[in-house]
């Protein structure tokens, strides 16, 4: 994509935009198929994103949203601006962040902050500490601390 729009700029070509709506979305290919609001023909896989391999943001419109859609030549389009999403992700160099209906992910390589935070609290109603009169054998806010753990395992992703 990096070498097209470079030889695009080469080209002196015109870059325009239409507004469409979103047909079908292929994220295996970061695609989208796409209505144009002025009645013109249907676009056919418009791109969703430019590198997602190397890092990137990508952007999942829903279908049926209203999304701008850019011409960088006459047979290349990429989706911008979607008026609804289905999923963000942002990619940079080992790290992502994800956000879908299900909650949101944030790995670094292959650590997850869900991950994270369910071993951080499991260790934590395991704490045990020695008293005066020996070692405590009964956590007394372990209910307190199963609620917040749950209430984690709702909110990230793994």
């Amino acid at each position: 994509m990096k070498d097209i729009i470079q030889a695009l700029a080469a080209t002196g070509d015109e870059v325009y935009a239409k507004i469409c709506e979103v047909l079908e979305v292929d994220e295996e290919n970061k695609t989208a198929d796409l209505r144009p609001l002025d009645g013109s023909a249907d676009i056919l896989d418009a791109y969703l994103v430019t590198d997602d391999a190397n890092g990137s943001m990508y952007l999942e419109p829903a279908k049926g949203s209203l999304v701008c859609v850019v011409f960088i030549s006459k047979q290349i389009a990429c989706v911008v601006n979607p008026s609804e999403l289905k999923q963000f992700r942002v990619k940079i160099k080992g790290v992502e962040f994800q956000m879908d209906k299900g909650g949101f992910l944030l790995k670094k390589e292959s650590e997850t902050l869900k991950a994270l935070m369910t071993d951080l609290i499991k260790e934590i109603r395991m704490m045990k500490f020695t008293t005066n009169t020996g070692s405590t054998i009964q956590l007394i806010n372990e209910p307190q601390l199963l609620t917040i753990e749950n209430r984690f395992a709702k909110f990230l992703k793994d």
